[in-house]
């Protein structure tokens, strides 16, 4: 079996967090880790969510399993992957929670959200199209909700993606980070056609050229 893919070279917001890592304070690791991703991390379940109290409930769980996993994290990722991957876990577990399903889904409340533009004129950019979009994606499965927030909401590259989407134990060789960069690619097309046919069948969107 080819040898794991080598983790990337470290840049400065990491480098912090590998440092205290090595001489085991993890408190500090830890800190040196929400100093540069707490805030994008919130985000992130923000919008995963679309409920601020049920983002700060599982980013509470993510933590407590963040704590527990850290002393056996081997850095054949970087921490922000590794992390996400954690924080994946956490709302995979919440999407199919008796919880989830009984509670009303609130109004999109991500932390750090900027004021809409209430002067925009393009549709895709008024906050009652963007709030139907978001009704949309929530009937999608949770995993193809997930990979449309990674690479829309968080911009992050497809190779990282494919690593944080992983159900195995996330040492994936080159080629296999690769082939399921080029997968999810292609999935993540089909599920942008599928909400755009879902958007136009319920107005938000023209049909037309």
């Amino acid at each position: 079996m080819e040898a794991p893919a080598p983790p990337p070279d470290l840049d400065q917001r990491e480098r912090a967090i590998r440092e205290h890592c090595d001489g085991g304070k993890y408190d500090l690791a830890i800190a040196a880790a929400w100093k540069e991703y707490r805030t994008e991390m919130l985000h992130f379940l923000g919008g995963a969510l679309r409920d601020e109290d049920a983002a700060q409930d599982v980013f509470s769980a993510f933590t407590e399993e963040l704590w527990k996993s850290l002393p056996g994290f081997r850095w054949q990722s970087s921490f922000r992957t590794w992390g996400y991957r954690l924080l994946r876990a956490a709302c995979f577990r919440y999407m199919h929670s008796p919880k989830r399903r009984e509670t009303p889904v609130s109004s999109p409340v991500p932390p750090d959200r900027p004021t809409p533009n209430r002067t925009a004129t393009n549709p895709w950019q008024r906050t009652d199209v963007k709030d139907g979009f978001s009704a949309l994606r929530e009937t999608l499965p949770p995993s193809d909700q997930l990979v449309l927030l990674l690479r829309v909401n968080q911009k992050l590259p497809w190779t990282e993606i494919a690593q944080i989407m992983d159900d195995g134990d996330g040492q994936l060789t080159a080629e296999e980070v690769r082939k399921k960069s080029a997968a999810l690619r292609q999935h993540f097309h089909r599920i942008k056609d599928q909400l755009r046919k879902l958007a136009e069948e319920q107005g938000l969107l023209s049909s037309e050229p």
